[in-house]
């Protein structure tokens, strides 16, 4: 029988997440964040330190795990920007190809940050066009 309401159980996945300590977080001792690969953040709070940093490097573990490297963006015809897709499924590459396909994404990243914040938009520019450059910036900084 399915539960409904606010106590209902949903599952969270961790595929593309990151689990670390909340150090901003100073009302709780031991509280750790896990940032999803759709941007939510929830904080957990473990029972001791040494359990705390067990939890964050066994979630990272598993998300590591259950990352299969991004897909491309969609394809159209604006020029547009779009968040690449993150695969669900299971990565089936053994830990250290998934190691230089993660360096080889983070060098990508960063060669297209840095290219984003030369070709700043004009200022007067479309209002459109600033959003853009804003949302992408966002993504390229969170990745």
């Amino acid at each position: 029988q399915e539960e409904e309401g606010p106590e209902a159980e949903e599952p969270l996945g961790v595929h593309h997440s990151l689990a670390e300590r909340a150090s901003k977080y100073t009302k709780r001792p031991n509280v750790f964040r896990l940032q999803t690969a759709d941007w939510r953040v929830f904080l957990f709070q473990a029972p001791t330190s040494e359990e705390m940093f067990s939890w964050i490097s066994r979630i990272n573990l598993v998300a590591a795990l259950f990352s299969s490297p991004p897909f491309p963006a969609a394809v159209g015809s604006q020029r547009r920007f779009v968040r690449p897709i993150l695969p669900a499924a299971p990565s089936r590459v053994p830990p250290e190809e998934q190691h230089r396909s993660h360096e080889a994404w983070m060098e990508r990243v960063a060669q297209e940050l840095f290219e984003h914040q030369r070709n700043l938009p004009e200022k007067r520019g479309r209002a459109r066009d600033l959003d853009e450059y804003r949302l992408k910036k966002e993504y390229l900084l969170y990745e």
